[in-house]
């Protein structure tokens, strides 16, 4: 890859080593065990919730198009960074090669970013089916959701390739510790020997897109949804409205609170320690929460499940 071979001549580091969580060793075999059990309850998880909206047609529909995509983003991207976590708690040197670290750096950007933007297209999604239900067919047509799922591809792939450009025109050498579990952003400017304040203008710039606009998306997609429930009548209207959002403000609270808490204050005011918690959010505990959450509140995913298990028994 061409930018792979610009990276290896403007460096003159060639691998890196990962901190990783924790430098305590009596915490790294709990911790282990612990991420290990997240990581494995993510995967089947998500791929579980893959598997049963392929297999049952009543859940082809537009919100279950846009929630396939998301356990898609979830399994891939906490596949980016997990395993080599943990590598962290069982070594006693963690050590990614240079260019290792910038194609876990790219796929983690990808993901993450594209994560974003398929949550503000869910919420978009909700307000024409709550705000709009007579229309909704029409206007989330197939070619309408793929356009919108291009769209959300298109913003990761281009969140991606800005940042990690960025880096690889930086020159690192001499100490090639990173105090973070994964090749993270912020932590591999730390180790930089030349300016970077064109990656910090970049991060600022690109990271307030890609948190922006789709949390303006979302809040007024949900200022309105909020307006036409509290003019729906029925009490059991509105319980039913109310929970088809519920599941997906969850997500999105935890995903882009702790992403902004991340990106968008000054490195000074934010430890590395701190960060490392932040990450874990949107890296480990919402990739994991979010098939429970789409699942445990949604009848529809309840009743496909019952019927794809009975299926199997009476097999």
């Amino acid at each position: 890859m061409p930018l792979m071979r610009m990276a290896a001549e403007n460096s003159s580091v060639t691998e890196f080593i990962l901190a990783g969580l924790t430098n305590q060793p009596g915490l790294r075999m709990p911790l282990f065990f612990l991420f290990l059990g997240f990581y494995v309850v993510t995967v089947m998880g998500n791929l579980g919730l893959i598997t049963l909206i392929g297999l049952n047609s009543h859940l082809h529909t537009p919100m279950y198009f846009f929630l396939f995509n998301l356990s898609f983003i979830d399994f891939c991207y906490s596949t980016v960074i997990t395993p080599k976590m943990l590598m962290s708690f069982v070594s006693k040197k963690n050590i990614i090669a240079y260019a290792g670290c910038m194609t876990q750096l790219f796929f983690f950007l990808f993901f993450v970013v594209s994560e974003s933007f398929i949550l503000s297209a869910m919420a978009y999604d909700r307000y024409i089916a709550i705000c709009n239900p007579l229309v909704y067919t029409a206007t989330m047509s197939p070619q309408v959701c793929s356009l919108l799922l291009l769209g959300v591809y298109v913003m990761g792939f281009a969140g991606a390739m800005a940042h990690t450009t960025c880096m690889v025109r930086l020159t690192f050498c001499a100490n090639n510790l990173v105090d973070h579990y994964m090749c993270d952003i912020l932590p591999l400017l730390e180790r930089s020997c030349t300016s970077t304040y064109v990656n910090e203008l970049v991060v600022f710039v690109v990271v307030g897109i890609d948190i922006g606009v789709p949390t303006v998306t979302i809040f007024i997609s949900y200022a309105l949804i909020l307006t036409s429930i509290l003019h729906i009548r029925s009490t059991e209207g509105r319980s039913k409205a109310f929970s088809t959002c519920s599941s997906h403000i969850i997500a999105v609270s935890l995903f882009f609170g702790s992403g902004a808490f991340m990106y968008l204050k000054p490195s000074s005011l934010l430890p590395m320690n701190q960060g490392k918690v932040s990450s874990l959010f949107y890296t480990t505990v919402v990739p994991m929460l979010n098939p429970l959450i789409y699942s445990l509140r949604n009848k529809d995913v309840k009743v496909a499940l019952k019927k794809s298990l009975s299926k199997k028994t009476f097999s």
